[in-house]
């Protein structure tokens, strides 16, 4: 799918193609010392597609709108160092996340602390540092209420709400059922949370967000819809008790869900921001500075993995890759194969492309030292042979950030790339000494 951006410029894919991929890969085989005998995979980062995803988001809402990148979808230093520099924050769910944002020259107004459990010491540090917060629960709304007490501060605070409007097909990706672990659920508690908002004049945000993929579209707008109207009923009320500061912040998360199929469109940013519009109209008449929360949809399609083929095993009616990437990078996949889908691409040793179906169906398996360490099954693939690459799609967000140490295998070398032929290593491939400084 191609959405033609403003300006003139190129237009903006949903995703990486294959032959794109198999160039680049090629391209980065013929550098020297790029890619070396003990890279038996390694990860790209397309720049030009990330740019494009920012500056599409960007460029459909309001300028002063806050877009603050979910850090634990790609917490890559380089990454956030490049990105700091297109205009847009980051969105931070631990203390360390908070370290790595400050780290990469984020300021305090351009970061929002997101968590469920954070703790007194983390708190302090967040008001004191003016970071946004948004509270999880009423305990930490109270936490909070202690430590300004004591110090000044221009963090803007917000409350989590959960507008309990349903679950997508992926459970684990959805926070938005009647139970869930995050947030205030509105339906017993509309009184209680608009008498946070009168009590404490310093709360002066609400935030919302349903989950990640597997969680419709609509699904997501009757969320927002469901807290912009508790919002609106907070603001009347606060101007009955003629409060001098309403809820002038709206956090709408992110959780657009991206397409992992070439042949599956996805709802584009474009189609999203039109049914806000359609469906919460006062997001865009100027009374609520937004925030966005995307992670998946700017990360995840700009990625891909490289893996070398080690063996395979080839029986009477099916063969086995033996490959370098497993649960160590696609953790979900594994663990949850229905939920999870990456496509997969098969080039020879120089990056040339591989033709035609082997008469066996083939099983890609991982390195790790369990049976479910299995990315696919039943593929229709080219002949696979020893020294092969697989590449593959789409691992761009929540691979690396979840990486297991399971068999402490090495993280693997990323690079970054421009027209598929100018290379940068932003992450080097981790050394045995570094593994062991881990485990001491």
């Amino acid at each position: 799918m191609a959405i033609e951006k403003p300006s003139g410029k190129k237009l903006i894919k949903s995703s990486l193609s294959k032959e794109e991929m198999s160039k680049a890969f090629g391209f980065a085989l013929s550098q020297p010392d790029l890619i070396t005998t003990e890279d038996t995979a390694v990860i790209f980062y397309d720049l030009d597609f990330l740019d494009d995803r920012i500056e599409k988001l960007k460029s459909l809402f309001p300028e002063t709108t806050l877009h603050a990148l979910a850090v634990k979808a790609n917490p890559l230093t380089k990454i956030l160092a490049h990105i700091i520099q297109l205009g847009v924050g980051l969105e931070v769910a631990s203390l360390p996340e908070l370290y790595l944002a400050e780290k990469a020259g984020f300021t305090a107004d351009n970061i929002v602390f997101d968590s469920p459990a954070k703790t007194h010491d983390e708190l302090e540090y967040a008001i004191k540092a003016g970071i946004h917060i948004n509270a999880d629960s009423f305990d930490e709304l109270e936490r909070i209420a202690e430590i300004l007490e004591n110090h000044e501060s221009k963090s803007k605070i917000g409350l989590r709400i959960n507008p309990q409007v349903g679950t997508g097909s992926i459970k684990s990706t959805s926070v938005a059922g009647v139970i869930s672990k995050f947030g205030v659920p509105l339906n017993d508690n509309t009184d209680r949370i608009i008498a946070c908002y009168v009590k404490y004049n310093w709360l002066r945000s609400i935030h919302v967000h349903i989950g990640s993929q597997g969680c419709p579209v609509p699904l997501i707008i009757d969320g927002i819809r469901k807290v912009l109207n508790l919002a609106n009923e907070i603001n009347s009320c606060l101007k009955q008790h003629s409060a001098t500061q309403l809820i002038d912040t709206f956090d709408i998360g992110g959780g657009l869900p991206v397409s992992y199929y070439p042949d599956t469109e996805p709802v584009s940013m474009m189609q999203y921001h039109s049914m806000l519009q359609e469906n919460c109209n006062e997001l865009f008449d100027g009374r609520y500075k937004l925030i966005t929360e995307f992670g998946r949809y700017i990360y995840a399609n700009t990625g891909w993995v490289a893996s070398r083929v080690e063996y395979v095993k080839r029986e009477k009616n099916y063969n086995i890759v033996m490959s370098h990437i497993g649960a160590d990078l696609l953790l979900r996949k594994c663990y949850h194969p229905d939920d999870w889908h990456h496509q997969i691409t098969v080039v020879d040793s120089r990056g040339n492309l591989k033709t035609g179906t082997d008469k066996n169906k083939y099983i890609i398996a991982g390195p790790l030292c369990f049976a479910g360490d299995v990315i696919a099954k039943d593929l229709d693939l080219p002949v696979v042979n020893e020294g092969d690459y697989l590449l593959i799609h789409d691992v761009g967000a929540y691979t690396l950030s979840m990486w297991s140490r399971y068999n402490s295998r090495q993280m693997p070398k990323v690079i970054s790339y421009r027209n598929t032929n100018t290379f940068e290593i932003i992450k080097q491939r981790e050394t045995k000494e570094k593994l062991f400084d881990f485990w001491s």
